[in-house]
């Protein structure tokens, strides 16, 4: 694929693991995609680490930090690309949801701000300054695709059709419904209705996608790695998906592209 250099607005652009234990981390997101990883020595960065494809310097697919907050689980946060970090904070506001890191400059590459929806789903914001997102994307060891889990697809669709604009298309699924999320007649995300299937307890939540060569070969490598796969590979129509848990506990899924 080609490098990307800028994203439209409401386009998902970049995901980023909070983890107990980042050295670790390196460690098995390395044997599991085999990525490098870039931590710039200026202190503003904040230790803030840049998972590369391949360790070529460059590639940024992904990003890793420090998780400081005991209390808080590890996880992965998906982020959109907006066009002001600002404004959508208001938004994000006017629209029931809640401000978690307000608007922040990034060291000259853009400003980025974190919220909860109006259901609770964690989600991030990337104005962009001189970085504009993820590199590579929709290749092996690249994110590829970002979706939503939650119980009021309607209160979803709402929100985010306010905060970022975004238009969307329902489809029965199984013993569910699946939502595309589009913006000037693209998908662009998804989201999933969380049923019984669910516990009765679990959260709604964003996941992120990354695409793999072989789905089998890399869920059984997960394990290997010290990590687990709540959900073993399964057929859906894009393609064999997995649901993987890292040895502390942040999930993703991995999926083997067939379109």
């Amino acid at each position: 694929m080609p490098e990307m250099t800028s994203y439209e607005p409401g386009e998902p652009c970049w995901a980023d693991l909070a983890s107990p234990d980042p050295e670790a981390a390196k460690v098995f997101y390395g044997g599991l995609f085999g990525w490098g990883s870039s931590t710039p020595a200026d202190p503003g960065f904040g230790g803030y680490t840049s998972f590369t494809l391949g360790g070529v310097e460059g590639d940024e697919v992904a990003g890793l930090m420090e998780l400081m907050d005991e209390r808080q689980p590890p996880a992965w946060t998906c982020y959109i690309s907006v066009a002001d970090a600002d404004e959508t904070a208001d938004a994000v506001t006017a629209a029931g949801g809640q401000v978690y890191t307000p608007p922040m400059d990034v060291a000259g590459l853009g400003r980025m701000a974190v919220f909860g929806d109006s259901q609770g789903a964690v989600f991030g914001v990337w104005e962009p300054g001189d970085f504009a997102g993820a590199r590579r994307v929709n290749e092996p060891g690249a994110l590829c695709w970002t979706e939503l889990a939650c119980r009021d697809i309607e209160a979803a669709k709402a929100f985010y059709g306010s905060v970022i604009g975004w238009e969307s298309v329902t489809e029965p699924a199984g013993t569910t419904t699946y939502t595309e999320w589009t913006t000037d007649g693209r998908s662009i995300a998804g989201m999933v209705q969380m049923n019984e299937e669910w516990p009765d307890d679990a959260p709604p939540y964003w996941m992120p996608y990354f695409a793999v060569e072989d789905c089998d070969a890399a869920a059984d490598k997960a394990v290997a790695l010290g990590g687990r796969v709540p959900v073993p590979p399964t057929d859906i129509p894009p393609g064999r998906f997995a649901v993987v848990a890292d040895p502390d506990g942040a999930y993703l899924s991995i999926i083997r592209l067939t379109g």
